[in-house]
């Protein structure tokens, strides 16, 4: 059996992992709640993070961008999956603003465009790549430069090579904590040079706590 089929997680037990996203009405409007409410639940935890190496903005951003996509849940979940990624891709775009606007507007922009209506495991972990691919390409950077895409990118390998969520989840928070040591080679943060050592980067957080909240819903399926 394929590890794709049966994943070993970090505390050894065996889980099996979804195999098919099935997404009514429902189940995609409970998605973008618990995505958005992480978001804004932690405004002020990302603005503090982002007041320590940024612009202090952040959180208030995200908060703005996921409060304006609350306000289209009923349109939003009625739609299929890629236009209601693209939807809030395009909202995000709009509303959050600075930085983060643009590359998580890309990031489920790529995404809709990317995954089919009903996605296999296997569906998703393509789009998933192609749309980090997206994120890289907008932002021009990489893995290592204390961005959201280190993250992004240990998440999509855990998903891809078979992890279950718990384990996804758990490398996502363990990825956003790495990017406290590294220096800031992107962003407004690479200003700050060796001073921007030492804190968690406000990207990498946020990514982190929408990462987390698709796992805690996907593992109710």
């Amino acid at each position: 059996m394929k590890r794709s089929d049966v994943a070993i997680s970090r505390d050894g037990a065996t889980r099996t992992p979804l195999a098919h996203f099935r997404l009514d009405a429902e189940r995609k409007r409970r998605l973008i709640v618990a995505v958005a409410d992480r978001v804004v639940s932690h405004a002020d935890e990302l603005t503090a993070l982002d007041a320590a190496i940024g612009d202090g903005d952040h959180g208030h951003n995200m908060k703005r961008g996921f409060e304006a996509v609350l306000q289209d849940l009923d349109l939003l979940s009625a739609m299929d999956l890629p236009e209601l990624l693209k939807a809030v891709g395009t909202k995000l775009v709009m509303k959050v603003g600075g930085a983060s606007g643009p590359l998580y507007g890309t990031l489920f922009l790529a995404l809709g465009k990317a995954l089919p209506a009903e996605p296999s495991r296997e569906d998703a972990a393509a789009a998933f790549a192609s749309a980090i691919a997206a994120v890289r390409a907008r932002g021009k950077s990489d893995a290592g430069q204390k961005t959201m895409l280190d993250v992004l990118i240990p998440s999509c390998e855990a998903f891809s090579s078979g992890d279950d969520l718990a384990g996804v989840k758990e490398t996502a928070a363990l990825a956003a904590d790495a990017t406290a040591p590294m220096r800031a080679t992107r962003g407004r943060a690479s200003f700050l040079g060796e001073r921007s050592i030492g804190h968690v980067d406000p990207g990498a957080r946020s990514s982190s706590l929408m990462i987390a909240a698709l796992c805690d819903e996907l593992r109710e399926a």
